[in-house]
């Protein structure tokens, strides 16, 4: 079964953006290749590891949300001001692409982020030069899939749409055509 979102990117919105921007050949159409969904821990460092109720707690939620098993990452450099060290855990990250990319943007689109509190779009200001988007929540329980009543640990995380063949125009008219709820100009 094809999901929804990728059926409606392949029949409406590449031909809107293809329209508006004037490209005549398809391969050259911005594409979402892959979201990644990253959570920091450093702050819950205890010595050199992760409190294990935190590690597990976050491993399960990204589970939850994203259909894969998340991966643990290492600090890459040590930073005295937050006590990490090089080659601790600090991160897990997932990366999702295909089928379980597109069910993962539809929930997000209608369902967790109408959830977040006091939500009045997302900024349209997150992009780079390449086009991908990035932006952030800081509470885990705008998922339904996450019962708060059972999370031992609160914690936050970045998400990151990846895209091809776009800059930032491109890739922010392709999400709002796909239901990306930004902020109006007025309420900036």
């Amino acid at each position: 079964m094809v999901p929804r979102m990728k059926t409606k990117f392949g029949e409406e919105v590449t031909g809107k953006v293809a329209e508006q921007f004037g490209i005549k050949n398809r391969l050259a159409l911005p594409k979402l290749e892959k979201i990644v969904i990253n959570v920091g821990m450093g702050r819950e460092l205890d010595g050199s590891k992760l409190r294990p109720h935190v590690r597990d707690q976050v491993l399960e939620d990204l589970a939850l949300i994203s259909g894969q098993k998340a991966v643990l990452l290492k600090a890459k450099k040590s930073v005295s001001n937050f006590k990490v060290r090089d080659g601790w855990y600090t991160h897990a990250k997932v990366t999702l692409r295909g089928t379980r990319m597109w069910e993962f943007f539809d929930r997000l689109v209608s369902l967790a982020v109408p959830r977040i509190k006091d939500f009045r779009g997302l900024s349209d200001k997150s992009f780079d030069k390449a086009g991908n988007y990035s932006f952030g929540v800081t509470e885990q329980g705008i998922f339904p899939e996450i019962n708060m009543a059972n999370a031992s640990y609160t914690h936050g995380m970045n998400f990151n749409f990846v895209f091809s063949n776009s800059d930032a125009e491109k890739s922010r008219y392709l999400l709002a055509e796909m239901g990306v709820p930004f902020t109006r100009p007025e309420d900036q």
